[in-house]
This record gives structure tokens, C-alpha cells and sequence, in this order.
């Protein structure tokens, strides 16, 4: 702690350094030890100010009139008490005591004192020379007459307030009340106001405000009643701020500090910061002006001059800062009224708001991988409360646990800065590939800031980047092993979150099961297998003793889906993986479409004989099985072998050339040995018995006639026009074989979900259209895709939205389609009278017995009235 003298006041600093990170509370000993505990409405009653500065300093002024002053002489005493404490409860609080005595005089007749809380006036008791000189003849006490005038024990009596519209008159135990502070000295009369009081009015003068108390105050001598008159005024106003200067005005003709002043004299004008008086050369020397005119007193200080101080603000949220200064201005003068009179104005003067930018810079230290992210800087009245990472609130001690370390610089100024060192490894630290050997690194942090003493929150937002050359790049092997492609990529320190892709199809593990392919991943590597025949395998340079096949791999950001890297494996395949010569004369020959054939349709290759036609088609090839004594296949014999050829042809429409011609042959040994062993046994007849399974059916309704794109279950009910077209697709889900064929009983619909309601419509009977129909169902031709992998289980047909009617009535306006289904062999020879996989009237229910059948359904579809 550190005391002052200033004139009528005393200044007690504390320390911020001693005093940071602890609870205060502030008391005043009076003159018997009692401690009396400090607050806002004490202070501006008994003349004290607590106030802080720019480094957190706390300030604390007394008058020499305060409650608590023991005034000697010229000499007045104060004795404070500070208690420290940790805890907000003041638990085990450090007690520190101060005592302080100030020298003071002469005194003025009247003494004015304009604080940031109050305002005071004191003025000298004076008794006239005739009063003394009186002797009281009459024994009678005077308070006879008075009697509420005993009831106070003080000498002062009473106090009248003076206002516009009445005159009020409070004894000095109602006074007190009332928050005034009402004191007698041997020689002063004081009286102190805060500046909320009741009876204080705002009056303007030059167009400045001032806070004014008219008021005169009684106090009793022997048997004589005195009056004084206490007026006070401040100026709570004058202060402007242009071309950064701030210009504080203050007039010297005050009515109520005037009232019955006839003459006037100013004797002294000076001014200065901090309760210090400054000289003209001092004043200079900051650009400090002091215009002592003939109306007011002008005092003119530069925006950012010596012996003021910058304070963080915040606006809405945004960081800022203003200008302050604690001006002082003394002015004396004598009347004919009261002499000499002195008036000492204290004014606490802060700029508008002004924003400003939170600086952040970057130093990235390579050799230790560490983003170093400086921030602010700050005034000395800014800390850091916490930081926000990824979404959670962290202590400043607990964010070493995340990995960030900061730490608090200061500078010789007084400012401060915030160094937060965070490892690139931090798994809060954003990862991201961004060229070549480049990698991003994103730091993401919010940090909130408190100032003091205004605990006023403000946050900033901190995005670092650093851009690295760390980065490491997946690569790739491959290899073949006569019936699968094999790719196989290391990964890097950049794909964590790349996906593999073929093409614009995503390599996921249940897509890869599908098509047989296998798929692993270990995190450091990841392995794809391939058959030489499949669907993604492309084909070329087909020769006689090899097949060129290759396997293309996309690796692409899983949330962009930017392409980042592409693979491939290609190897060379013996021509006989294509075709199989078995020993009783069947061949088996796949075809392949090559790279650059993009158009040709797989399924209109033929043999010689073009009534020859592939059994299983794919996207990429068809396969032939046949006799070597059909489809058109040429035979040639020697003495030791006879070779059959035929050829895979591809003719455009009308065209007879053909555009693509694979030759094959297989050969026949003409004598061949081979030992057979063959042992009877007597074995029981065959028997076919009945067994159980489970088919999986599907009815489902599609947007348009490309049957891309069902209805979803959300999107049901389904809303039509009156003869709309309605895509429906019945589909065999399980099993998956493809000696199964689909085939359509009756379809029929109904306005309920119950299959069985009525009324209800045919628009198939035994697999036909209704002829009954305006509109006749439309069948749609299934072709092999990426979907359909087996067109034989599959059936699509169209059909116009129709309505029921009574009468001449619309019923319920909705729709539920029904079908039966009946799946067949298409192996079985000879098919039966239901399964000839075409329209079949008449009577045929028995053929339900023997064929595995089914129910399926779709809808609501609702219809909607044209305006």
C-alpha cells in the first residue's frame, strides 16, 4: 500500500500484484476501534471513492471531513482496514491496517469538493461578534420553544432543501436516512450528497448540466439558531471530443453558488491529472491547454496524452477500447458573500468506443512439429478465461491435457500477449493433403477473455494454418496369379479419409461381396482382389497367345469426393481362361468386350450360325454353350487329332460384315486310352420329395418408364392426375438363381390395403391384359444392367390411374395394387401349361399346387383433382 496527501484528500493505493486473484473488502475504524464495513451507499454518504486504474491498481480517497476523520487542528487522521481472502466467503482472510495523517490548511470559508461519487460543501461556523456579547437575563431554555430541536443531539438541527415547486425540511436523523451526510467540526459546518439524491436537480448552464443541491442548513449556538447556506453544484457535463482531443468546459457563474454575490474576483485557476497539479511548463509539455476566460474555465488534452490511459471495452461483443483520464481542476475566488471560496472538481473523463483488430500471427517451428500462435496484443486489463475446442469449454490449466501450452507475455509497456504452442499432432489439429508433397494444418480454437474490474467477456476466434511438406502419398503394387487381378496400396499419412472408388461406384465391403470381389483393410494397407472375368476388369490387345486385362482404383476425399489418387494393375491372360473344350463335345466360350467397344451389346453376339446366341450375358461378356456339331461349327481330321473352330461375331444392323470376330477351336484326340473303373451296386430308385423355402417378392412403383428410381416408403402416400402412368416392377429378391423365372398370375386393385376387399379391378388376368380395360396394362421389355443381373427375375408393366365409382359417384380416392406370382424351372422339360413364360388365358389355378407362388402388394396411390 502507498498514501498521499492531496490537499483536502487522502489517497491509499493498493497493489494489484499483492492483491490479484483475491477477494477484497474494505472497512473504516472510527475513533473507538469500531470497524465499519464499506459500501456504495457509505461512501458517497461519508466521502469516500473507491476506484481502479489501468493496471488494476485499487484506489481509495478520502475527504478530510469524512464520517470517520479525526480532525486535529489542521491535521485530520483516517485508520482503514483491508481484508485478502481466496474464497469469495472471505475465509481465512489476511487483515492488514492502515492509519494515514494529512496536514490541511488554511480552510476557505467555503470549501467545495466535486468526487466521481459525491459532492461536498463545507463552510466556516461563524458567530456573529453581537451574539457573543449577549448575556442571557432569562433563565427559560430556548428549546422550550423548539422542543423538536432537543430531540438532536448534533448542533446541526435541521436542513432545508430548496426546489422549484416547495421547500423541505429534514432534521439531521432524517437526513442521514436519506443518505445525506450531515457533520460539525469546531469550526465547519459539512454537509454531502450523493449524486442520486432525491432532492438534487439537473440545471444547465452555457449548455452545460450540473447536478445542483440548494439547500440551507440550521444549527443551533448556545440559544441562538443559525442558518448557513450549504448549496452545492458539479458539472456533470462539458466534455466533448473532436479532432482527438477532448475539450471539458466548466463555468464559473453557477446561480446557486452565487446567490447574494454582488462582486466577484477570480484569485486562483489550476489544474492537472490524478489529483496532481501540473505547471504551465508540465501542461505544455503534454499539449495539455488551460483557457481561463471570462465565463468558463477550458481545458483542451490530446487523445492518448501522458498521465491518461487506455481501457479495454466491448460493444456488443466486439473488442475495443477508449481513452481515460482523471482530470482535477481547482478554482478560488473571492465575493462579498463568503470571502474566499474553493472549488475542487474531480472529473473521470473516457472516450467513445473504439474497435479495434485482435493481431494473431503464426511461427510454425518445423524441427519441433509446433504451431506457435500468438495472440493480442492486449491492455494489462484483458486475461484469458478459457478456450473452446471442438465444441467444449477448457480451463487454461486443463488445456495442457489437449495438448496446448500457453503462456502469458508481457511487455515493457505494460501490454500482454497470449503464446499457445500446440503440437501438429494434436489430435484437435485439422489434417488436410493439399498438393504433391503438401500438407494443411488447421488449428481451430476460440479463446474468451474477461477484463477487469468490468468482468466483461469477449471472445476471439483463432484459425492458424500452416502448410507443411510432410506429406505421404499411398502407393500401389499389383500383381496376377493366372485367375484374379490383385492391387495392393500402402497407405500414407493423407488418406485417412479417402475412399476407394471404381469409377463413380463406391468400393465398400458389401458392394465387393456382391460381385465376389475381396476387399481388406488393415490401416496400413489396403488389398482388392479381382476375377480376370468381371464387370469392372477392363479388356484389350487380344492376340493368340495372351488377353490384356486391367484394373482401375480411385482413391477420392470422402467429403468432397475430389479425385486424389488413381491405381491400376494390368497383367496377361492364357486365351484358354475364355473357352473350356469338355470331352463329350460341349464347348463353352466367353466372349469379352475389348477397350474401345463401349457400344457393342453383348447380347446380340452370335456364332456362325447367328440362331446361336449367348446363354448368360454381363455388361462386358456372353457365354456360349453348344455342341460342336451345331451353330455352324467347321470340322477338320488328321491321323492323330480332329479340330472343331467356329467364331464369335458382332454385325451392326444391316450389316454383314461383322465388326467383331473372335476364332476358337478345340481339338480331339482321335485314339485315346482311358481306364475306367466301374463296380455295380445296386442302387434304390430315384425319389423326388417335397421340400420347404422361402421366396422374397417385391411390388414396387417407380417415377418414371427408366425405372431408375422407386418411391421411397416416406414418400407413400403417392399423389396422381386421372390417368396418370403408374411404373410398377415386380422383382424375385430370393433366391438368386438363375434356372428361376418370374412369372405374372392376376394383378389386380382395390380402394383398402386388404387384398380381399372390394370392389376391386383386374388389370392382369392369368398373366394377360384385361380387355375389359380403356386403358390396356403395358409391358415393358427387362434388360440386363448393374441392377438387373438376372432379367428373368424381374416383370415391369404400366398402368393408368383410374378411380371407382357408384353410380355417379367418386369413392375413396385412393388405390392399393395386388399380384399374384408364380416362379418357374426353366429347366424343367417339357414346361407345363403355366409355366410357357407367355400370356395364357383359361383355367390353370391347379398349376399354383406344383409351383412355388406368392403374394405382393404397393400403395396407397391417391388421386388428385385437376382445378
Amino acid at each position: 500500500m502507498s498514501l498521499e496527501c492531496l490537499g483536502n484528500l487522502l489517497r491509499i493505493t493498493l497493489s494489484a500484484e499483492y492483491f490479484e486473484d483475491k477477494y477484497l473488502s474494505l472497512f473504516i475504524v472510527d475513533q473507538s476501534g469500531t470497524a465499519w464495513e464499506l459500501d456504495e451507499a457509505m461512501a458517497a454518504q461519508c466521502g469516500y471513492t473507491v476506484t481502479y486504474n489501468t493496471w488494476r491498481n485499487i484506489e481509495f480517497r478520502a475527504s478530510a471531513l469524512s464520517c470517520h476523520s479525526h480532525l486535529q487542528k489542521d491535521v485530520f487522521t483516517l485508520t482503514i482496514q483491508i481484508k485478502a481472502s481466496h474464497a469469495p466467503d472471505m475465509s481465512n482472510a489476511t487483515t492488514h491496517l492502515k492509519s494515514a495523517s494529512c496536514h490541511y490548511g488554511p480552510w476557505s470559508a467555503r470549501e467545495l469538493i466535486c468526487e466521481s461519487n459525491y459532492m461536498e460543501v463545507s463552510v466556516r461556523r461563524e458567530v456573529p461578534q453581537s451574539i457573543k456579547d449577549f448575556i442571557q437575563d432569562e433563565p427559560e431554555d430556548w428549546t422550550l420553544v423548539f422542543p423538536e430541536a432537543k430531540a438532536e443531539e448534533a448542533s446541526i438541527w435541521q436542513t432545508v432543501f430548496h426546489q422549484p415547486e416547495e421547500k423541505r425540511a429534514l432534521l439531521v436523523s432524517s437526513a442521514w436516512s436519506a443518505g445525506y451526510g450531515l457533520n460539525t467540526t469546531d469550526s465547519r459546518v459539512v454537509l454531502r450528497v450523493p449524486y442520486t439524491a432525491a432532492q438534487v436537480q439537473l440545471l444547465e448552464d452555457q449548455g452545460i448540466t450540473f447536478a445542483v443541491l440548494r439547500s440551507s442548513t440550521f444549527y443551533k449556538y448556545q440559544w441562538v439558531i443559525l442558518m448557513v447556506d450549504t448549496a452545492v453544484a458539479c458539472p456533470v457535463g462539458g466534455v466533448d471530443y473532436t479532432n482527438k482531443t477532448i475539450t471539458w468546459t466548466v463555468p464559473k457563474y453557477v446561480p446557486p453558488l452565487y446567490a447574494g454575490v454582488t462582486s466577484f474576483k477570480d484569485v486562483l485557476v489550476e489544474a492537472g491529472v490524478d489529483l496532481r497539479k501540473l505547471s504551465a511548463k508540465e501542461m505544455a509539455s503534454r499539449k495539455f491547454v488551460l483557457l481561463n476566460e471570462l465565463k468558463a474555465i477550458t481545458m483542451k488534452i490530446p487523445i492518448g496524452a501522458e498521465g491518461g490511459y487506455y481501457k479495454t471495452s466491448v460493444n456488443n461483443g466486439q473488442l475495443g477500447v477508449k481513452y481515460a483520464i482523471n482530470l482535477f481542476l481547482e478554482h478560488q475566488w473571492e465575493d462579498n458573500k463568503w470571502r474566499l471560496t474553493k472549488h475542487t472538481i474531480i472529473k473521470e473523463i473516457e472516450t467513445p468506443f473504439e474497435q479495434t483488430e485482435v493481431a494473431i500471427t503464426n511461427n510454425l517451428n518445423l524441427s519441433a512439429r509446433l504451431m506457435n500462435v500468438t495472440v493480442g496484443t492486449f491492455l494489462p486489463d484483458v486475461e484469458l478465461l478459457n478456450l473452446t475446442i471442438e465444441g467444449v469449454a477448457v480451463a487454461v490449466p486443463e488445456a495442457v491435457q489437449h495438448g496446448y501450452l500457453i503462456h502469458r507475455t508481457r511487455y515493457a509497456n505494460g501490454s500482454t500477449a497470449y503464446v499457445m504452442q500446440v503440437p501438429l499432432d494434436a489430435p484437435t489439429v485439422k489434417k488436410e493433403y493439399m498438393r504433391e508433397d503438401m500438407r494443411a494444418y488447421t488449428l481451430n480454437v476460440t479463446l474468451t477473455f474477461i477484463t477487469y474490474p468490468s468482468s466483461e467477456t469477449f471472445v476471439v476466434p483463432v484459425t492458424a494454418l500452416s502448410a507443411v511438406k510432410d506429406a505421404v502419398l499411398p502407393s500401389a503394387g499389383g500383381f496376377c496369379d493366372g485367375r484374379n487381378l490383385h492391387l495392393i496400396i500402402t497407405r500414407g499419412n493423407v488418406d485417412q479419409n479417402w475412399l476407394p472408388f471404381i469409377s463413380d461406384w463406391h468400393l465398400t465391403p458389401e458392394a465387393a461381396q456382391k460381385y465376389n470381389y475381396i476387399l481388406r483393410d488393415n490401416g496400413t494397407h489396403l488389398a482388392i482382389s479381382v476375377p480376370f472375368l468381371s464387370p469392372h476388369v477392363g479388356y484389350e490387345g487380344f492376340h493368340n497367345s495372351a488377353i490384356k486385362a486391367s484394373f482401375h482404383l480411385t482413391l477420392k476425399d470422402g467429403i468432397t469426393l475430389a479425385q486424389r489418387r488413381d491405381f491400376s494393375v494390368s497383367c496377361l491372360f492364357s486365351p484358354s481362361e475364355l473357352i473350356q473344350c469338355l470331352p463329350n463335345g460341349t464347348v463353352i466360350i466367353t466372349a469379352i468386350k475389348l477397350a474401345g467397344g463401349e457400344d457393342l451389346d453383348t447380347a446380340l453376339l452370335v456364332l456362325r450360325d447367328r440362331q446361336c446366341k449367348p446363354s448368360l450375358v454381363t455388361e462386358k461378356t456372353a457365354t456360349f454353350k453348344f455342341n460342336v456339331d451345331t451353330c455352324g461349327t467347321s470340322r477338320k481330321s488328321n491321323s492323330t487329332t480332329t479340330t472343331y473352330e467356329n467364331e464369335v461375331l458382332y454385325f451392326r444392323p444391316g450389316n454383314d460384315t461383322p465388326i467383331y470376330q473372335l476364332k476358337f477351336l478345340c481339338s480331339y484326340a482321335v485314339k485315346q486310352t482311358a481306364d475306367v473303373r466301374y463296380e455295380s451296386k445296386k442302387n434304390p430308385p430315384p425319389s423326388v420329395k417335397p421340400g420347404l423355402g422361402c421366396l422374397t417378392l417385391s411390388l414396387k412403383l417407380f417415377k418414371e418408364q427408366s425405372y431408375s428410381e422407386p418411391y421411397q416408403e416416406s414418400e407413400y402416400p403417392v399423389v396422381k392426375y386421372l390417368r396418370e402412368a403408374l411404373y410398377f416392377e415386380v422383382e424375385l429378391l430370393q433366391p438368386k438363381d438363375a434356372r428361376l423365372d418370374l412369372n405374372l398370375d392376376d394383378c389386380w386393385a382395390t380402394n383398402s390395403q386388404s387384398q380381399d376387399s372390394l370392389p376391386k379391378w383386374h388389370i392382369l388376368d392369368h398373366g394377360c391384359e384385361n380387355n375389359k380395360d380403356s386403358y390396356r396394362t403395358v409391358f415393358h421389355k427387362v434388360d440386363y444392367s448393374l441392377r438387373v443381373k438376372f432379367p428373368q427375375h424381374f416383370k415391369r408393366f404400366e398402368v393408368r390411374v383410374f378411380t371407382f365409382v357408384q353410380g355417379t359417384s367418386l369413392l375413396q380416392e385412393q388405390l392399393y395394387f395386388h399380384c399374384t406370382v408364380v416362379i418357374c424351372n426353366t429347366r424343367q422339360q417339357p414346361l407345363d401349361i403355366f409355366c410357357p413364360r407367355r400370356c395364357n388365358p383359361g383355367e390353370h389355378r391347379l398349376a399354383h399346387r406344383v409351383h412355388p407362388h406368392g403374394q405382393v402388394s404397393s400403395g396407397p396411390v391417391l388421386l388428385r383433382k385437376k382445378n
